[in-house]
C-alpha cells in the first residue's frame, strides 16, 4: 500500500497551527500533509479568541465527522496522526476503519478508563468552573504554563501561549473529562481489524499523564490488531509537539506498519505540494 498523505489533528484549545513545525518537517521529508483545524476554528488566532461563536456548540461527534469527511476525499487511507483530544479523534477513526496507521499523542482517554488522575479533573473543573455547554473555556497563561508548558520559563511559556492558544467548546471538554459517562467516546477495544495504533505518552505530562495513555493502551490488550505503546519520560504535553525526534519516530512506525517506507511527495499545481495548514 503506497501511503502519500499524513493526516494531522490538533486537540483542544489549539488550531492546526500547532503542527507547523510538524508540518515543515515532514514536508522537507518530502510528505504531503493535510493539518486542518476543527469546524470553525478556520480563522487566525487573534479572531477566534474574539469571538468563538463558530465553535462554541461542537461536540467530538462533529469533531470526528468533520475529520472523516476530511479523510474519506482522499484518494488512499493516509497516516492519522492526533495530539489530546485529537487522539481520541484518531482512535475513533481507526476502529471505524480509516487511515493505514495511527498515533494518539497524549490522547485523551477512550470510554473505559477506571479513575482519572486528579490532575486531569483538577484542570477540567477549574476550566469549567464559569462555564457550560455550549459555550467555550479558556485556559489562562498562568493555567497553560503549568499545565502544559511546564517544561518552559515563564516568558517562553507566554509566547507560547500568544501564539497557539484560543478557547475550547465547553462540549468537547465535558465528554472528555468525562469519558467515561459519553457515548460518544466509546471505541470497540476488540476490533481485530482496524489499522495499527501507537499511543505516545509523555513522562512530565500534567495533563494527560503517561499513566493514562499507558491504561488506554491496556484497554486493547484483547484486540488482535497491531497496538504499540511509547512512553517519552522528560516530555511534558506541549514539548512533545516541539520534538522533531517524536515527528521522526512515531512518522518511522507508521510507515513500518502501512508499508510506505519508499514513498515520495505528490505535487500540485498550485503551491508544489499537496500541503493544508489552517490557521
Amino acid at each position: 500500500m503506497n501511503v502519500t498523505t499524513i493526516v494531522l489533528i490538533p486537540g483542544l484549545w489549539m488550531t492546526a497551527l500547532s503542527w507547523e513545525n510538524w508540518v515543515k518537517r515532514y514536508l522537507d521529508k518530502g510528505y504531503c500533509v493535510v493539518a486542518k483545524s476543527w469546524p470553525g476554528m478556520e480563522g487566525n488566532i487573534e479572531q477566534l479568541r474574539r469571538d468563538s461563536g463558530s465553535f462554541a456548540s461542537l461536540g467530538l461527534s462533529d469533531v470526528v465527522d468533520h475529520y472523516e469527511q476530511i479523510i474519506g476525499e482522499l484518494e488512499s487511507p493516509p497516516i492519522i496522526i492526533g495530539y489530546g483530544f485529537g487522539g481520541l479523534v484518531t482512535q475513533i477513526l481507526l476502529d471505524r476503519g480509516w487511515g493505514a496507521a495511527g498515533v494518539a499523542i497524549a490522547s485523551a482517554p477512550v470510554k473505559g478508563i477506571a479513575r482519572l488522575p486528579l490532575s486531569v479533573l483538577k484542570l477540567a473543573f477549574s476550566v469549567l468552573g464559569k462555564s457550560h455547554s455550549n459555550t467555550t473555556a479558556s485556559l489562562t497563561a498562568e493555567q497553560f504554563h503549568r499545565a502544559f508548558a511546564n517544561s518552559l520559563t515563564e516568558r517562553e511559556s507566554l509566547d507560547v501561549f500568544k501564539r497557539y492558544i484560543v478557547p475550547a467548546p465547553t462540549r468537547v471538554l465535558l465528554q472528555t473529562a468525562f469519558a467515561n459517562f459519553s457515548l460518544h467516546t466509546t471505541v470497540n477495544l476488540r476490533n481485530d481489524t482496524r489499522a495499527p495504533l501507537l499511543l505516545v505518552g509523555g513522562g512530565k505530562d500534567r495533563v494527560v499523564p503517561s499513566s493514562l495513555v499507558k491504561a488506554n493502551f491496556d484497554l486493547y490488550r484483547e484486540s488482535k490488531a497491531e497496538t504499540d505503546y511509547k512512553k517519552y519520560p522528560e516530555q511534558t504535553h506541549f514539548s512533545l509537539l516541539q520534538e522533531t525526534k517524536v515527528a521522526d519516530y512515531v512518522l518511522g512506525w507508521a510507515l513500518c506498519r502501512s508499508n510506505g517506507s519508499k514513498l515520495t511527495a505528490v505535487p500540485n499545481q498550485t503551491d508544489g505540494w499537496s500541503v493544508q495548514l489552517s490557521t
